[in-house]
């Protein structure tokens, strides 16, 4: 299907169409949830929230819930127009310039890889309670907790590696029937928690004297315990990356991002909530230790029904972990094809038995079994793993939300024509959900990286780089990213030709600015600067 005569394809955006568009309404939206994966989230890290923050920490999740609405509401309108692969790239390529958009682009990659680590260790906190078999090294004590963490969170990385490399329908149709899994088993463990609630829902009230510790009472163990929260909501913006494979994608993506974070938080709000109504004892010190939420749901519903809602959250991990593995294909093929990484020819073909790039997966893959393997020896493994994949992130997302707000400013943003055309849209409502959004992902951002040693260095060894890793890994990522980008590969930029969708007889076409008043250039580099459904891009520098 090529894309230059599709209005749903990548032709106006300048390439062919190499992915096959297949994916539907409920697909889309699957790959949103999954992603965000309310089961996972919510299992994995009550035990901190709750630990940290007592039961009152419950009130992080409509707090994240808000905050990451303003950023979902900002994408949904740059989906509408832009439904392309490596969707948070491509967007900062046309809202700044090629450098920002790189870095986005590379920021997104790193949160992917680390991402995919910090999921897939949720194996360990639910197998090994479902039955000892799945604890293979050792007692589930000390390091022999983080070892088999690994080994059975590299069992699943192998899986999901070689599902995504087996194309994107094996992919659409695992991901679509976990998917309906989680939900159903989310439902039904919601009902069973009601009918065993033993306590009012002022239980959201108790801080169980978490504070006591903290110079500013609370309120610092409520931002310490907000990790737990913002762990879950987030990863929406998969529903756009997989744009180029989807059925009418202008519509449904915006909608399936949306809706996706909506379902989340009313489900996992629910869950949390009951969960602390229904537990039998509020004080029993296991809820604040790894597996803290499977320990409630077993006490409260037993172990047969409750072992059974627990392979549910297996199920949810699972897919989870696949929905990352192809969100961040989708943003290595987006870049790769624009010659914007090592060996972009090879990352960027795609297989013509399978549809789907096969060789970022397998990169992805090991780089995500390599991360796990270097903290094999971590006891804080999960909080130290996951607290940097959710940094990484919203540090991507910034890199979206602050040109999008400067856009505005300066009159680029919306499109010329946008509230005629009938696409998602904030209107007059853009600028607030904007400012919004970038306050708090910038807000969130460094609560998250503060040197804090009840999430950086728990226990000894204790050491001043371990208690400032966050600001270490994610600066010094950032910063050697950067820096081979500038010096290597900024200068082989342009879209490969294989991926180069030409107007007939143009040898050259010049890259448009976004409508507006004057401003900074936003056009350096070979990229198409589209103001929507604009002319092909120009080809790659002569040689290429």
């Amino acid at each position: 299907m090529p894309g230059g005569g599709d209005r749903e394809g990548v032709g106006d955006f300048g390439y062919t169409q190499s992915l096959t568009r297949t994916l539907g309404n409920f697909h889309t939206f699957a790959a949103g949830i999954s992603y965000i994966s309310i089961l996972t989230g919510t299992f994995q890290l009550f035990y901190f929230g709750f630990g940290v923050g007592g039961p009152a920490y419950w009130w992080s999740w409509p707090m994240v819930f808000v905050g990451q609405l303003m950023v979902a509401l900002s994408f949904a309108e740059l989906a509408a127009h832009y439904p392309v692969a490596g969707s948070i790239y491509n967007w900062t390529k046309r809202l700044s310039n090629r450098h920002v958009a790189w870095l986005s682009g590379w920021m997104m990659v790193v949160a992917t890889i680390v991402s995919i680590s910090a999921t897939a260790l949720a194996y360990q906190l639910t197998l090994p309670q479902i039955s000892s078999v799945f604890q293979v090294v050792g007692d589930g004590t000390g390091t022999s907790f983080a070892s088999n963490a690994v080994l059975l969170a590299a069992v699943l990385i192998t899986f999901t590696t070689l599902v995504n490399a087996f194309g994107v329908r094996l992919m659409a149709r695992i991901n679509s029937a976990g998917v309906a899994i989680e939900l159903v088993a989310a439902a039904i463990l919601i009902i069973l928690l009601a009918a065993h609630i033993t306590r009012g829902p002022d239980v959201v009230l108790e801080t169980q004297g978490t504070g006591a510790t903290y110079p500013a009472g609370y309120l610092g163990a409520f931002l310490v315990a907000s990790l737990a929260s913002a762990y879950v909501m987030y990863g929406f913006d998969t529903a756009a990356s997989l744009g180029e494979e989807t059925v009418d994608p202008r519509r449904n993506a915006p909608k399936a991002i949306l809706r996706a974070l909506i379902a989340s938080f009313i489900i996992g709000g629910l869950i949390l909530l009951f969960a602390m109504m229904a537990v039998p004892d509020l004080t029993d010190p296991r809820l604040g230790e790894e597996g803290g939420l499977q320990y409630a749901v077993l006490q409260t519903l037993g172990s047969t029904l409750g072992t059974a809602l627990l392979w549910a959250v297996v199920v949810a991990v699972t897919v989870c972990v696949l929905a990352v593995h192809t969100a961040g294909i989708r943003m290595i093929f987006a870049m790769a094809r624009d010659n914007n990484l090592p060996a972009s020819s090879q990352l960027a073909r795609v297989s013509p038995r399978f549809g789907t790039p096969i060789l970022p997966a397998v990169v992805i893959g090991v780089l995500a079994i390599a991360i796990l393997v270097l903290n094999i020896g971590q006891p804080q493994i999960f909080t130290l793993v996951t607290s940097l994949a959710i940094i990484f992130i919203y540090c991507a997302y910034l890199l979206v939300t602050v040109p999008l707000l400067l856009a505005r400013l300066r009159g680029k943003w919306p499109l010329e024509g946008a509230a005629e055309s009938g696409r998602f849209g904030l209107g007059r409502w853009g600028l607030p959900v904007n400012v919004v959004a970038v306050v708090w992902g910038a807000a969130m951002a460094i609560n998250l990286a503060w040197p804090r040693p009840e999430v950086y260095n728990t226990e000894p060894p204790y050491h001043w780089y371990l208690q400032w890793g966050a600001v270490l890994v994610v600066g010094g990522a950032a910063a050697i990213g950067f820096a081979y980008y500038w010096f290597v590969q900024r200068h082989k930029t342009g879209t490969l030709r294989e991926h180069l969708a030409l107007v007939p007889g143009v040898t050259d076409v010049p890259d448009p600015p976004l409508p507006g008043p004057e401003g900074p250039d936003m056009t350096e580099g070979p990229f198409p600067r589209l103001p929507d459904d604009g002319p092909a891009a120009r080809p790659p520098k002569e040689g290429r």
